[in-house]
């Protein structure tokens, strides 16, 4: 019966599937509000905002772990050398180094998304797991093995990840290596998190990624690669305009109607 309804259906340009599938639009939010009037939040995020709490839990090195309010737990350039608590049940890796990706990972893991993509192609990812849709934007990474090391950039070789949930945007620049253009921020839109690696060397410059915090001006900002750097160093180039929150703890929670109100660079407990 569903097939003779389908079809019928589809004679008039009509399809039963989304219906049928009762999947969530996948769309950012993040990017709506960055394009939408000041202070105008889409309905979806309207109705996930307020109190819905994430926690975020930096395991060291580029690996934050980010636990959802629906249960979902999320672990940003995963190698498996950084594990804090239970297995992930999504990883997102870059394959600059291989403290960054695993082509190996732990088969309990549901989620495996690579930051590249195959035979010359750019990685798309734009898919909604449990509470959490999560997109990425692709840049440019160095050539660091082979006879032809340093020579040139791998094009797309290289996603920051954005996760939308609980009506934040939190953004992972991964293993960044060059300034970002205005297709780059206009893709990325609006950030209320987002996790920058500051080490000034592996990754790009430490005025260059000051620049780009500044720009996303993201409410939270959580430093990586934190290994060359004193952060004094990148609390100085990013100037006044950001407030700096050392804590003891490697956790912390954050809900939408807690973000700072003015942006924030928080240092958690970790290496």
């Amino acid at each position: 019966m569903r097939r003779l309804v389908s079809a019928a259906l589809a004679l008039f340009g009509v399809s039963l599937a989304p219906a049928l599938a009762q999947q969530p639009p996948q769309r950012s939010e993040c990017l709506a509000m960055a394009n939408a009037t000041p202070r105008i939040l889409p309905v979806a995020f309207r109705q996930a905002a307020g109190t819905a709490e994430v926690e975020i839990t930096y395991a060291g090195h580029s690996t934050y772990f980010i636990d959802t309010p629906g249960g979902l737990r999320i672990a940003t350039d995963y190698s498996g050398a950084y594990q804090v608590g239970r297995l992930p049940d999504v990883v997102t890796m870059n394959r600059a180094h291989s403290t960054h990706y695993t082509l190996f990972p732990d088969k309990r893991i549901p989620h495996v998304l690579h930051g590249w993509g195959e035979d010359g192609k750019p990685a798309i990812v734009s898919e909604r797991i449990g509470d959490t849709f999560i997109r990425n934007v692709t840049t440019d990474i160095r050539r660091y093995f082979g006879d032809d090391a340093g020579a040139d950039m791998i094009r797309d070789g290289n996603s920051i990840f954005i996760f939308e949930v609980a009506g934040l945007c939190i953004g992972h620049l991964g293993h960044l290596h060059h300034k970002l253009d205005d297709s780059h921020f206009a893709q990325i839109g609006r950030l209320d998190i987002v996790m920058v690696p500051i080490d000034g060397t592996y990754t790009m410059s430490l005025d260059g990624i000051s620049e780009i915090t500044k720009r996303l001006r993201a409410s939270v900002v959580l430093p990586m690669h934190r290994f060359a750097t004193p952060l004094d160093d990148f609390m100085r180039r990013i100037g006044q305009q950001f407030e700096i929150d050392r804590r003891s703890e490697r956790s912390f929670r954050m809900s939408r109607d807690a973000l700072p109100p003015k942006p924030t660079v928080i240092i958690l407990d970790g290496v």
